[in-house]
C-alpha cells in the first residue's frame, strides 16, 4: 500500500499546470505595464513548466523577478521549475519563500507539500495541507483535502485519512481518488459492503481503473463470492497491467491457493 500511495503522490505535482495551454511570446509585442507584463512572464514560465522547457521558463520567471523579486507567485513558480529539474533545495527555498511573502498563498503551501510529500516528509506536508483545506476560498480545496487524505495514509492515521476523503467527496461527488481510497479504507477494516459501495461509484467514474483499483475489484469480488467479477477483473489486471505490482500480488494468491 505505502508504494502505491507514494506513486499517487508523485502525480500530485500535475495539479499545478492544470489548464496550461500552448506556449507563445507574442503578447510582448506591445507594450504592457509592470503588473500585466509580470503577470504574463509568470504564466508563460508555468506553461513551460507543464511542456518541460525548463530553461525557457527560468527565462521568463527571471525577467519577472526583475520586475518584482518580493512576488510570491515568482518564488513559487522558481519552486516548480527547481523540482522539476531535481534542484531540491533551491526548490525549498523557493517555496518558503512564496509562502513567506503571502501566508494566505494557498496554491503555494499546496505545491510546496507535494514537495514535501515526494521527498517522504508526510508531517510537514500534512500540516501544509491542513492550512491549504481550511481555506475556504481556494478553488483547490477538493484536491488539498484529497492530498491531506494521501499523507495521512502514509502517517498510518487511517482515521484521520477517511476523514480528509469524506471531505473532499462532500466538495466533489466524482473524485475517483477519494473513492478509491475510502473503498481501501473500508476494505483494510473489514466493512466490505460499504468498501463495494465506494468501488462501485469508483468504476462508473474512472474512465479506466488503475492497476490498484482492479486489485480491490478482485478481493472484493472473492470476498462476496462473485467468481464471474473476480475473473473480470483479475483478466483486466492481467491484460493491462501485467508489470504491477499488484498483478504479483495477485499471482502470489494464486500460487498459495
Amino acid at each position: 500500500m505505502e508504494t502505491n500511495l507514494k506513486r499517487i503522490g508523485a502525480l500530485l505535482l500535475v495539479l499545478t499546470c492544470t489548464g496550461c495551454i500552448t506556449t507563445t511570446e507574442t503578447v510582448f509585442t506591445e507594450k504592457a505595464s509592470p503588473e500585466k507584463a509580470l503577470e504574463r512572464r509568470v504564466q508563460l514560465a508555468r506553461n513551460y513548466v507543464g511542456e518541460g522547457d525548463y530553461e525557457n521558463a527560468k527565462r521568463n520567471l527571471k525577467l519577472a523577478y526583475e520586475i518584482d523579486p518580493d512576488n510570491a507567485e515568482v518564488h513559487e513558480a522558481f519552486g516548480l521549475v527547481y523540482q522539476s529539474t531535481g534542484e531540491i533545495e533551491l526548490a525549498e527555498e523557493s517555496f518558503k519563500t512564496a509562502i513567506r511573502l503571502d501566508k494566505t498563498f494557498s496554491r503555494a503551501r499546496n505545491n510546496y507539500a507535494a514537495f514535501l510529500y515526494s521527498q517522504e516528509r508526510y508531517k510537514e506536508a500534512e500540516k501544509q495541507l491542513e492550512y491549504v483545506a481550511s481555506d475556504t476560498l481556494y478553488d483547490g480545496r477538493a484536491r488539498a483535502f484529497v492530498n491531506l487524505g494521501l499523507c495521512r495514509r502514509q502517517l498510518f492515521d487511517s482515521l484521520g485519512a477517511e476523514e480528509a476523503f469524506k471531505r473532499a467527496l462532500a466538495m466533489d461527488r466524482t473524485n475517483r481518488i477519494a473513492l478509491l481510497e475510502l473503498a481501501e479504507l473500508r476494505f483494510e477494516d473489514g466493512d466490505f459492503v460499504n468498501a463495494g459501495k465506494y468501488y462501485d461509484t469508483y468504476r462508473t467514474v474512472a474512465r479506466q481503473q488503475s492497476a490498484r483499483g482492479l486489485w480491490l475489484g478482485v478481493r472484493l469480488a472473492r470476498e462476496t463470492g462473485d467468481r464471474d467479477a473476480e475473473g473480470s477483473y483479475a483478466l483486466a489486471l492481467s491484460n493491462m497491467y501485467p508489470d504491477s505490482v499488484e498483478f504479483q500480488a495477485y499471482q502470489r494468491t494464486q500460487q498459495s491457493d
